[in-house]
């Protein structure tokens, strides 16, 4: 990962096409917007919301040497370190989920040093992402100074406060080359509307020099304009829009459907086996072998969408 001179960042970012223009394309050629060695970063956290589809489309384009990071990390991390194509993962927690614990895949190729886990706390992941946002080379903070983290992390400086004297910790702005987020609905420039939680995927947009929204649905600027309260990433921001319907899953879509636990089940339990083996037959059955992104679905299965779409339909009902 090649870190730029702050001030050229803000520039490409200044100087980005914020043009009004159609910008649906295909997964395919959304992939081909990013290039081996880049920062990715990606929207949603732990099973909400994680744009899976392109996450499919980067492992079956074979990227190479990306960087990743992400608020936390879910079963994607496993995907993206066992299918070669990233190399370092920034976050402040890798996890399959709260009900599977730790990733034994992550653990397999972080303790032999084949990748890289990059830690730090929650806060800080998050600020890191509002400085890159708000176009400053760093915020400052408390949280980390209780912990070790501090020590682990060469990039951070402690400064005294100016007018209290009290001890603060400096937090570089993180500025992704390309962010990937998936949405429920947005138009085809790139009007982006997020039901439930946020996250920092606004702050994500605003600090990435590239964007590549997918989405549950297209719908026409005349309907976004009619709801303006719930648009919370603008066109201007965006690069490419991909509908996607079923984007996230196996992991959830507020409002639209919970993740498919059944389906999770199965990849933890294989996967946790045996990190190699099983990660290998799991990659090939549900990346490499289908042709379409319907054919990947079509191997979740049916059952299992119908009733991650039941339960997360009852939870917007209400």
């Amino acid at each position: 990962m090649t870190v730029k001179p702050y001030q050229q960042l803000r520039e490409e970012i200044r100087d980005r096409d914020k043009s009004l223009r159609d910008k649906v394309m295909s997964l395919e050629e959304a992939a081909a917007l990013v290039q081996d060695g880049e920062l990715v970063g990606v929207g949603g956290s732990t099973l909400s919301r994680t744009p899976m589809a392109m996450i499919w489309a980067l492992i079956r384009a074979r990227k190479q040497h990306l960087s990743v990071c992400r608020s936390i990390v879910s079963s994607e991390g496993d995907l993206l370190f066992a299918s070669g194509i990233c190399d370092r993962i920034i976050t402040s927690w890798f996890s399959q989920g709260i009900v599977w614990g730790v990733s034994k895949v992550m653990r397999h190729h972080v303790e032999s040093g084949a990748k890289i886990y990059e830690e730090w706390s929650h806060m800080a992941i998050g600020m890191r992402f509002r400085a890159g946002a708000m176009g400053l080379p760093f915020l400052p903070m408390r949280s980390m100074l209780g912990s070790d983290l501090p020590g682990r992390r060469p990039e951070v400086k402690e400064m005294s406060c100016p007018f209290t004297g009290e001890p603060l910790l400096l937090i570089p702005a993180i500025n992704p080359d390309v962010a990937i987020i998936h949405v429920q609905r947005c138009d085809a420039y790139g009007n982006a509307q997020i039901d439930g939680l946020q996250f920092m995927d606004i702050d994500l947009a605003m600090a990435a020099r590239r964007v590549i929204l997918t989405t549950e649905s297209i719908v026409s600027n005349d309907q976004i304009r009619r709801r303006p309260d719930h648009t919370k990433i603008p066109f201007f921001t965006v690069d490419a829009v991909v509908e996607v319907p079923y984007g996230s899953a196996p992991h959830e879509c507020s409002g639209l459907y919970e993740p498919c636990f059944g389906h999770m089940d199965r990849y933890t339990s294989q996967v946790n086996s045996n990190p190699e083996a099983g990660m290998h037959a799991y990659l090939d059955e549900f990346f490499t072998s289908p042709k379409s992104w319907n054919e990947y679905l079509d191997r979740i299965g049916l059952e299992h969408l119908i009733e991650a779409g039941k339960g997360g339909r009852s939870v917007f009902n209400d």
